[in-house]
């Protein structure tokens, strides 16, 4: 089965990309046919400094890499290397409703949260359609908050399907709730946007400060605390065995154990799971030739699909001739 699904650069990598996404890619790499791309022309509807994209790019490439991709057993690529994808987005343009983009809740939120209106905003979702429709993918791993945009994407491709004849493969989204929607430190969906995350890779000084910082009730240390309604607990279930959740669970309940010390065991968790891999990153980082030899590789590697699918929508459209 082909699996693909992407990650924007728009800023550092965090829990919430590492549960909702990266996780299971990685996993996927062993027994699927697994792409997986850097959404680096998404990031441009919010990123407005090439100097900054440039280098969150190359940060989110080494997270992959040291968290456990392995190009070699997959399509690692950099969604700009492969021009096919904005062709296939206007003829893709060409089949989608107003209305049905006029519908992205997604599009109404960040306008809501102060993002300027653009084209590029608006019509995010068809370039989102070309990523998957480009490779043929078959299950689309997303976040519970990009469901719309998928749906959306199937919607395209059968519009495009019934329009010039059988094309695409219209994919099935794959969400799992227990990671759909990881807290940020304010309870909030974990997102850039909101500036509530916590990153996958930061010094240990200054993951302890956003661990401690993320916001709990107002019980004292003696009395007894509903772990279901704690953020911090929430966290901790995405990090722990059932064992560990289970005997963190009895100590909220039974009191005399305050949130300072639920926030420590959660610092503990987050450092035994990553610092062990920070030098890997580092060492990517530094090699940046190789980070692009990867890039290459892979790119040369996505392209030789795209052009096939593209052939074919050439041919479907006429402008082959």
């Amino acid at each position: 089965m082909r699996i693909l699904s992407g990650i924007q650069p728009s800023g550092k990598l965090h829990l919430g990309n590492y549960f909702g996404m990266m996780k299971r890619m990685i996993e996927y790499q062993n027994n699927h046919d697994l792409f997986c791309f850097i959404v680096d022309l998404h990031a441009l509807t919010t990123v407005f400094d090439g100097e900054l994209l440039r280098e969150n790019t190359l940060s989110a490439v080494a997270d992959f890499l040291a968290l456990g991709l392995e190009p070699e057993k997959c399509t690692f690529w950099l969604q700009s290397a492969v021009p096919e994808v904005t062709e296939l987005t206007w003829y893709l343009s060409n089949v989608t409703p107003l209305g049905l983009l006029e519908r992205a809740t997604s599009y109404k939120d960040k306008i809501d949260k102060g993002i300027a209106a653009s084209h590029g905003l608006f019509s995010y979702p068809v370039l989102m359609a070309a990523d998957i429709l480009l490779y043929q993918a078959e299950k689309v791993p997303v976040g519970k908050d990009q469901k719309q945009h998928l749906e959306m994407t199937r919607d395209i491709a059968e519009k495009f399907n019934n329009s010039y004849g059988e094309t695409f493969v219209v994919p099935e989204p794959e969400i799992l709730e227990q990671t759909a929607l990881v807290p940020g430190v304010d309870g909030q969906k974990m997102s850039k946007s909101y500036d509530n995350t916590i990153e996958i890779f930061v010094p240990s000084k200054a993951l302890k400060k956003r661990v401690m910082a993320i916001k709990t009730d107002s019980k004292t240390l003696e009395e007894a605390k509903d772990p279901d309604s704690c953020i911090v607990f929430q966290l901790c279930k995405l990090f722990a065995s059932a064992d560990q959740i289970d005997e963190l669970a009895d100590k909220y309940r039974a009191g005399n154990f305050g949130y300072g010390h639920a926030k420590m065991e959660l610092f503990s968790l987050i450092e035994s799971r990553f610092a062990p891999l920070k030098e890997k990153r580092d060492n990517y980082l530094k090699d940046r030739d190789l980070i692009r030899d990867i890039l290459n590789d892979g790119a040369k590697k996505a392209r030789n699909i795209a052009k096939q699918t593209l052939d074919v929508v050439r041919s479907k459209v006429g402008v082959k001739i």
